[in-house]
Parts: C-alpha cells; sequence; structure tokens
C-alpha cells in the first residue's frame, strides 16, 4: 500500500436512493453516527429517510443536498478506519466538492451540513417548481453543444446552456424547460445519439442560480474555512486553492458555472494509481473509465466493493 498515489472523488445529486449504504450501516457505526451529527444540525432524522423515504422527501434538493454530503463522509470514515492511506487529492462533483473540502479539512462537517441545506434551499427558490430543467446529451462532441445551446437562447429568448461537462460524449445542459426542450430537439437533429431529461426542478450551475450564488456568497461570510490539508481540484476552474476567501469565491461561482468534471478528471488522474469514488452510486467510476482508462477506478458503494478495494491495496 505505500506508495499509493490514490485520489479520493465524491459523488452529488443524482446517486441517492432508499436504503443506500444499508450494509455499511450494518456493520460500521460510524455511519449512522454520521448521519446523527447531519440530523442534530438539521433538526429532522436524516437516516431515517434514507432508510424509509419517501422517494419525493429525499430528492427534494434541500434534504438531498445535506443527506448526500453525509453519505460521502460516512463512506469516507470507514474507508479511512479500514486503511491508513493519505490521498493525494480530492475532487467532487458539484454537492460532493462539499464533501472534499470536509475531507481535507478545509470545512466543518456540521457547517458544510448546515451550509449545503441552505444551498438547497436557494437553489429550490430560485426557479419556480417546473420553470427549470436539465437533459444529459450523449454522444456529441462539446462545442456544438455549446453553440446550439447559444442559438436556442437567442431563438427562444430564455438560457439555455451546458453545465456538466462529464466525459467526452456526456454533457448535461440546463436552463429553461422550454429553452432545454427546443436543445433537446435540436441537438437529436444534430446527431445526438440520445437526449434524456433528467428527473430534477432545480437547473443547477446554470445563469439561473445566479440570484442563490449571490444570496449563498452572504450566508457564507460567517462560515469558517480553513487552507486545506490535502489538495482539492474546484469545479469551476479544474484547479486548487489554498486561500479561504478564493475557495469560497470558487463554491459561488460553481452554482451559476459548467462543472468541468473531464478536466478535473484528467488533471487528478494524471500519476495517480487509483481513484477511489467515496460514497453512494457509481456514477463517478464509469465517467473515470470513460476519461482516463489507464487508471484503476473503484466505487465504494457497499461493503462488497469496499472489501475488493482493501484487496487491491494489500
Amino acid at each position: 500500500m505505500d506508495g499509493m498515489n490514490i485520489v479520493v472523488v465524491f459523488p452529488g445529486q443524482g446517486s441517492q436512493s432508499i436504503g443506500m449504504l444499508s450494509d455499511y450501516a450494518a456493520d460500521w457505526p460510524q455511519v449512522q453516527e454520521t448521519f446523527q451529527q447531519a440530523s442534530d444540525v438539521l433538526g429532522y432524522d436524516t437516516w431515517d429517510i434514507v432508510c424509509n423515504g419517501p422517494a419525493e422527501k429525499l430528492n427534494q434538493t434541500e434534504v438531498t443536498q445535506p443527506v448526500m454530503l453525509a453519505a460521502d463522509i460516512a463512506v469516507m470514515r470507514v474507508m479511512q478506519q479500514q486503511c491508513m492511506l493519505t490521498p493525494i487529492v480530492f475532487a467532487g462533483h458539484s454537492l460532493g466538492e462539499y464533501a472534499a473540502l470536509v475531507a481535507a479539512q478545509s470545512l466543518d462537517f456540521t457547517d458544510a451540513i448546515k451550509l449545503v441545506a441552505k444551498r438547497g434551499q436557494l437553489m429550490q427558490a430560485a426557479v419556480p417548481e417546473g420553470e427549470g430543467a436539465m437533459a444529459a446529451i450523449i454522444g456529441l462532441p462539446d462545442d456544438p453543444i455549446i453553440s446550439i445551446c447559444q442559438q436556442v437562447t437567442a431563438d427562444v429568448g430564455r438560457p439555455v446552456e451546458a453545465v456538466n461537462f462529464n466525459s467526452p460524449g456526456q454533457v448535461v445542459i440546463a436552463g429553461a424547460t422550454e429553452a432545454v426542450n427546443a436543445a433537446m430537439e435540436r441537438l437529436k437533429e444534430e446527431g445526438a445519439k440520445r437526449a434524456l431529461p433528467l428527473p430534477v426542478s432545480v437547473p443547477s450551475h446554470s445563469s439561473l442560480m445566479k440570484p442563490a450564488a449571490e444570496q449563498l456568497a452572504e450566508y457564507m461570510k460567517d462560515i469558517n474555512i480553513e487552507k486545506p490539508k490535502i489538495q482539492v481540484i474546484h469545479n469551476v476552474d479544474a484547479k486548487s486553492h489554498d486561500e479561504p476567501d478564493a475557495i469560497r469565491d470558487a463554491l459561488v461561482k460553481q452554482l451559476y458555472n459548467p462543472v468541468q468534471w473531464t478536466h478535473t478528471i484528467q488533471i487528478i488522474s494524471d500519476g495517480a494509481d487509483v481513484v477511489v469514488e467515496c460514497g453512494p452510486g457509481r456514477v463517478l467510476g464509469g465517467l473515470t473509465r470513460r476519461i482516463n482508462t489507464d487508471v484503476k477506478s473503484f466505487s465504494l458503494d457497499n461493503t462488497a466493493s469496499m472489501d475488493k478495494f482493501l484487496e487491491s491495496m494489500a
């Protein structure tokens, strides 16, 4: 295990599901302890929602965000207890960036829970239900997607933008519902293999989130942020930042700018032996394999996958 260069990445919204981490919770008390910490901050039982739902509640962004943050950190705490490795760098996809900052000891976990719950409330309030949408575009390069979104924005008079560059040939667009629908049609005509609407009501990372970002910046002034102990690569510019104000700025801009995930993985997997996805689901593991075929990738979404990872490190 010595000398292994390990990178840890944290998933964001979309990876949540009822019953997630149940096998971890059966074996590792840290899981429920982590959710209890989150529940104490929020004033409701987060673990009960994870176990019993309902799905409508779990998928409300102001609930999803703190619950996913707790899930990411719970898996990381289990991993840290089982193997004494120190990652060389952290990154997180969208909301997952907050988990990366907690892991790097830049943000206190309870402060981060408060912060992402507020982020969820502000995002939900910024765009009325039904007026915002997101869609995944499969099988087209980045540039035509960007230019078609610009054309549709001009034609419809409402914004649609490329907001997640997830891997080559997989880009998410977001904006006003009518503009997203028009862009999906136009992109299919242009040769996209698929244009899939995503089950979300908030157009994350689009310019429609700017009012929410301005309010988040105000709220964040009172949150203590330290210099990270380990590098964190940020979504907005695929760079690391040491100064607390630069980190605040990156988190605020992240809300209304694209997630540069392809670029992030290219940077952090260069020189890495293994990229480990810490949290529920396997979304980031799949993206890693599409971006860099040479690096080993593990998704620690259950105890069996954790065991497999630990065996490979032995």
